[in-house]
């Protein structure tokens, strides 16, 4: 994931220390139920499409921008599916995070998924039956985003 300039910005005066970040996610369906997923190009993994909002940005909006910048996808925000606090993440240069985590559910409405831009190696379609590893973050947010119950939020623990 690239990091944004106003991160950047953030880190020259608040060093490695940890930053309260808001993020989304993107679970994005086609008309044959599939899910769009990018394999990363920073650690080879597949995954749903994410991001972080830029200062102002409405979540929704965020998700969006993102599926379409990452993937060329278009889609429509068809409902939330879960929000909640993940554990604080160290990264390699020593940068700790933690993201406010808002998954939607989405709807694609035009465009072919490819790879377009460098935060992708792959980008593909894929039956919920035939999923790569995920772990359980994608893993329950698909389960999330394709089960009619109510929207979950997280009240006890981060994942």
């Amino acid at each position: 994931m690239a990091t944004p300039d106003f991160i950047r910005d953030l880190r020259a005066t608040a060093g490695h220390q940890l930053l309260w970040l808001p993020g989304v996610t993107a679970v994005v369906l086609d008309d044959e139920g599939r899910v769009l997923l990018g394999r990363r190009s920073d650690n080879g993994r597949w995954s749903l499409i994410g991001g972080i909002p830029d200062p102002g940005e409405q979540p929704a909006a965020c998700a969006v921008r993102e599926v379409e910048e990452e993937t060329a996808v278009r889609c429509v925000v068809e409902r939330l599916v879960l929000v909640q606090a993940l554990n604080p993440v160290t990264y390699d240069n020593g940068d700790v995070c933690q993201f406010m985590d808002v998954t939607f559910r989405c709807r694609a409405v035009g465009g072919e998924a490819r790879v377009n831009d460098d935060e992708s190696l792959e980008v593909g379609w894929f039956g919920a039956d035939a999923l790569p590893d995920l772990g359980e973050f994608g893993q329950f947010r698909i389960k999330q985003a394709l089960s009619d119950a109510p929207t979950w939020f997280d009240t006890t623990s981060s994942a």
